[in-house]
């Protein structure tokens, strides 16, 4: 990769840092921008798994990683909620908070990680040589299978049929990925997570989703076998493919590449 730089956004309360990475190549040209963020629920591990394979991909030298280099950039918050993960939280922040329920006016003293990242946003989205294209937030789940994702709900039914386009790409290229799991919804809870408030900020040509990876295992189509997310069934899945886009292993390291080739 021409330019991957590890950035700080916030020194938090005990000294952490709340790190970005940025991965692009030519930084003059405009571009396209994809936001990815992870682990704002601490004890959703599997999501650290998903960024790895994300960011091993993209800095690999895989034609597809090169033309993606050239033509997008890439912001990853691979840890929004470092003291929680430090501490053993399995999903509020050091001061007691579900993150996930403040994107809609963070404090900068209670919610510091999020109102920096938001402002980091904001601020790249009033950039006229950046397009941002799209904000996922990466989870794991703790009782369903697969990986699927959560997309917002709109009045206006051609945005809704385009926001099913990204979910049914990666439901190509990941056999573990559940088209069938996928939802969209506007649940009055939700109204306080990334995806919902950054789909109500954002224009119309952004697609703002939360993409969930069970803890456990996925099935794929037509066995009545579950397969555990295992580094050793990522390795043997990964090794047989005969496909190289379709990679196969789960939503898991190897499969950042199944995500970027969607």
């Amino acid at each position: 990769c021409s330019a991957l730089l590890l950035q700080s956004l916030k020194k938090l309360f005990q000294e952490r840092e709340l790190d970005h990475l940025c991965c692009l190549r030519n930084p003059e040209r405009e571009k396209k921008l994809v936001f990815l963020t992870a682990r704002v629920h601490p004890g959703e591990s599997p999501a650290s798994f998903v960024c790895q394979g994300v960011i091993d991909f993209l800095v690999s030298q895989h034609p597809v990683a090169q033309i993606l280099r050239d033509h997008v950039i890439f912001k990853i918050v691979p840890m929004l909620n470092p003291d929680g993960v430090y501490l053993g939280n399995y999903r509020c922040s050091l001061m007691g908070f579900d993150l996930n329920r403040h994107w809609q006016d963070p404090s900068p003293w209670a919610h510091p990680t999020l109102h920096a990242v938001k402002q980091l946003i904001v601020q790249m989205n009033q950039d006229p040589r950046v397009s941002l294209e799209f904000y996922i937030d990466v989870h794991a789940h703790s009782t369903m299978l697969n990986g699927f994702m959560y997309g917002n709900v709109f009045e206006d039914e051609e945005r809704v049929q385009r926001q099913a386009v990204f979910p049914r790409l990666l439901c190509q290229n990941a056999p573990d990925f559940s088209f069938s799991n996928t939802s969209f919804n506007r649940d009055v809870v939700k109204a306080g997570t990334g995806r919902r408030f950054l789909g109500g900020l954002l224009d119309d040509t952004s697609y703002c989703y939360t993409l969930e990876v069970s803890f456990y295992s996925y099935m794929t189509a037509g066995s009545n076998a579950p397969v555990p997310y295992t580094e050793e069934t990522c390795i043997l899945q990964y090794t047989h493919s005969s496909q190289e886009p379709k990679v196969t292993g789960a939503l898991m390291e190897p499969d950042g590449r199944k995500f970027s080739f969607s």
